[in-house]
């Protein structure tokens, strides 16, 4: 049998420690959370494994130190009010919960969806919202937000889910290359209403089913 609250430490320690994350409030959050409560009972047994484990229909939970990293970047404050883009079976979330006052969490898998929410509620996580809808549309009705995470890799970041940052907010993603090389995780932040990006590390982070980039025309 698994000793999962040993593969936890085992992951913070070998995993995210040694990959430049510090934050103690990220680091005690993730030691806390059972990532394996967020798998199905076939892929238990991966959760603390550092890779994107899939969970069909083109989806995958993010690898661990890749997810952590995005967080860490996005400065979460006590304060805060979050958005997770494409929140799957809702483990980015529930890591998202501990460190800000709330959580809105959109997904469009129904499957997915109800996973998330059966296990939120066994973990008692209240802070969440959990709303159906096309992650790539964000939910402006709930916002504007102070930080952001679209929890997959996407060719580039809706300009309908940059608009939903508060002045001063924070979102984070990997963009991934239309060729197939490795991706890029970037954080971007709004300041005097303009929204501007830098690189932080490369990942390899799946691209999300639908954040396909509208056609470009040319003359």
């Amino acid at each position: 049998m698994t000793d999962f609250a040993l593969a936890r430490r085992n992951m913070v320690d070998g995993q995210l420690r040694p990959n430049r994350v510090t934050n103690a409030a990220l680091l005690a959050a993730v030691g806390e959370l059972p990532r394996e409560r967020f798998l199905p009972d076939g892929l238990k047994s991966v959760a603390y494994a550092d890779d994107d484990v899939p969970l069909g229909s083109g989806r995958f939970m993010m690898e661990p130190m890749v997810l952590a990293r995005l967080i860490q970047s996005l400065q979460p404050q006590p304060e805060d009010k979050a958005l997770v883009a494409a929140s799957g079976r809702g483990y980015g979330a529930a890591i998202l919960a501990k460190l800000v006052n709330s959580v809105v969490a959109v997904e469009n898998n129904a499957d997915l969806a109800a996973s998330a929410q059966q296990t939120l509620r066994d973990l008692r996580v209240a802070n969440i919202q959990l709303v159906a809808g096309q992650p790539d549309q964000g939910v402006a009705a709930s916002g504007p937000y102070d930080v952001i995470l679209i929890e997959g890799a996407v060719q580039e970041v809706p300009h309908v889910i940059a608009d939903q940052l508060a002045e001063g907010g924070r979102l984070a993603t990997v963009l991934a290359d239309p060729s197939g090389a490795l991706g890029v995780a970037q954080l971007f932040v709004k300041q005097g209403g303009v929204t501007s990006g830098r690189p932080l590390f490369d990942a390899g982070t799946p691209l999300l089913p639908g954040f396909t980039p509208p056609p470009r025309f040319t003359f």
